[in-house]
C-alpha cells in the first residue's frame, strides 16, 4: 500500500479546485476509453475475493491510462489504484483511483459503472483508511454524467450544483446499498437488509458504490450504506456527497466512515438510518 506522509500538506481552495479540474479531465478521458473497450468486448483477466469478484482487462488498461495522465499533470504526487498502481510521491497528495467501479455491471454491459478519481491527503480522523479527499470526480460514461467536488467548493453534476434530498422521514426514504462477493459477507449484509427494508420506502442495489454516493449527492437516492468498502470505492464520491450536504457516518462514534461501514444521508435521517443499520439482533 502507498505510504502516507506523517503530516498532510496545506491545500488551499485554489489548489483543491485545480486538483478537481484534473480529476474531472482524467475521469472523463478514462470513461470514454472504458466505454470503447466495453463496446469491443470484455475479457476477464482475474478474480479477487471470490470467483464472482472479477477484474477485466479493461480495468487494468484504464488504470494504466489514469496513472499516466495523473503523472503527466502532477508528476510528484502519489497514486493508489485498485488494480495495483502504487507510488508514494513526495508532495503529500495521493490520487486514489478506481478505474471501473461496478465491474460486474461492466461485464454484463449494464450501464451503471463509473471511473472514480480522488486527490487525498493524510488525515487519520477523516476516514478509516486514514485519508481525506480534497478533490474528486466520478464519471459515469453510459449515462453521460460527470460529478465533481472540491473541499469547500461544493459539488456539481455536469457543471450544475447538486444537493442531497430534503427527506425528513426514514420511512419515506429510498435507500441504496451494496453487497460483497464472499458468502460470509453477503450473509451478514442480508441480515442488515432484513432490518432496514421494513423501515424505509424501498432499497436499491445499483452495483457501483461511487455512483450510489453520487446519487445521494444529487438527491436521487435519499441515503446509502454499505459494509466492506475500500478507499477507491468511496474516496471521490464521499467528498461529492459531503459537499452536497450529506452526513457521513462510520460504524460508531469512534470509527470514521469506511471499513467496516460507510453511511451517507441527509442529516435529518442519518441518525435513524444508522441506528437501524447498526442494531443488534
Amino acid at each position: 500500500m502507498t505510504e502516507m506522509p506523517s503530516s498532510a500538506p496545506a491545500v488551499s481552495a485554489a489548489l483543491a479546485a485545480e486538483l478537481a479540474a484534473i480529476a474531472a479531465t482524467v475521469a472523463e478521458t478514462a470513461g470514454r476509453r472504458i466505454a470503447q473497450l466495453r463496446d469491443a468486448g470484455v475479457d476477464v483477466a482475474a478474480t479477487k475475493s471470490s470467483a464472482t469478484d472479477v477484474v477485466t482487462a479493461a480495468d487494468r488498461e484504464a488504470e494504466r491510462l489514469v496513472a499516466a495522465l495523473i503523472r503527466e499533470a502532477r508528476p510528484d504526487d502519489g497514486i493508489l489504484g485498485e488494480e495495483g498502481a502504487s507510488d508514494s510521491g513526495t508532495t503529500g497528495i495521493t490520487w486514489v483511483v478506481d478505474p471501473i467501479d461496478g465491474t460486474v455491471n461492466y461485464l454484463y454491459d449494464l450501464p451503471i459503472f463509473s471511473v472514480s478519481i480522488a486527490a487525498t491527503v493524510s488525515d487519520p480522523t477523516a476516514f478509516a483508511d486514514g485519508r481525506r479527499a480534497v478533490a474528486g470526480a466520478v464519471c459515469a460514461p453510459r449515462s453521460g454524467e460527470l460529478f465533481v467536488a472540491s473541499a469547500g467548493g461544493g459539488a456539481t453534476r455536469n457543471g450544475v450544483p447538486i444537493r442531497v434530498s430534503a427527506q425528513q422521514e426514514l420511512g419515506l426514504a429510498l435507500v441504496g446499498t451494496g453487497f460483497g462477493y464472499t458468502s460470509e459477507r453477503r450473509a451478514e449484509q442480508a441480515e442488515v437488509v432484513a432490518r432496514v427494508l421494513p423501515r424505509v420506502r424501498d432499497i436499491r442495489r445499483l452495483g457501483s458504490a461511487a455512483y450510489d454516493l453520487c446519487m445521494v449527492a444529487s438527491g436521487r437516492l435519499d441515503a446509502y450504506y454499505e459494509r466492506g468498502l475500500q478507499p477507491w470505492d468511496y474516496a471521490a464520491a464521499a467528498l461529492i456527497a459531503r459537499e452536497a450536504g450529506a452526513e457521513l457516518r462510520g460504524v460508531d462514534e469512534r470509527t470514521p466512515p469506511g471499513e467496516p461501514l460507510l453511511l451517507a444521508a441527509p442529516p435529518a435521517i442519518a441518525g435513524a438510518l444508522h441506528d437501524t443499520v447498526s442494531a443488534r439482533r
